[in-house]
């Protein structure tokens, strides 16, 4: 009985371990504006390696404590990280012109509206020591 039990527990831990994705923090939930996957990163070469959820190539790979939010059925996304200096193709640009529709507890409500570069698709402000990103939705709905 109890190699049955021991057998079982290591099966339960062996999975766990694997399912956390050595490391990768990892959540999938279900929205009413669709599907929504929050990811994290110790650094930024850690998410660039991620093929499934991968952080945008402007990220610094010295970039730390990395946090995404993504709508798996679009486009639209929110990042959060700390440390590295942006690299020149971020400019100085306008703030998004639509709302955030994803929501994270580290992203200050409106935020998008505050941002003040551009860095390929992204809407990216710079806040005491964190870098704030926002990645507007570009698909198009055929739902009515």
């Amino acid at each position: 009985m109890n190699r049955k039990i021991t057998a079982a527990a290591l099966t339960a831990a062996t999975a766990t371990f694997a399912l956390t994705g050595c490391g990768l923090k990892e959540g999938l939930t279900e929205r009413a504006n669709g599907h929504v996957k929050t990811v994290g990163y110790s650094t930024g070469v850690e998410g660039k390696r991620d093929k499934d959820a991968r952080v945008p190539d402007w990220v610094p790979d010295r970039a730390v404590s990395i946090t995404e939010v993504i709508r798996t059925t679009g486009s639209e996304r929110l990042l959060r990280f700390t440390g590295g200096t942006l690299p020149a193709e971020c400019v100085p640009g306008p703030a998004a012109t639509r709302a955030a529709t994803l929501v994270a507890q580290w992203w200050p409500r409106g935020q998008e509206g505050r941002t003040d570069k551009v860095c390929g698709e992204w809407h990216v402000l710079v806040q005491d020591d964190a870098v704030y990103a926002f990645k507007p939705e570009t698909l198009v709905s055929t739902r009515s």
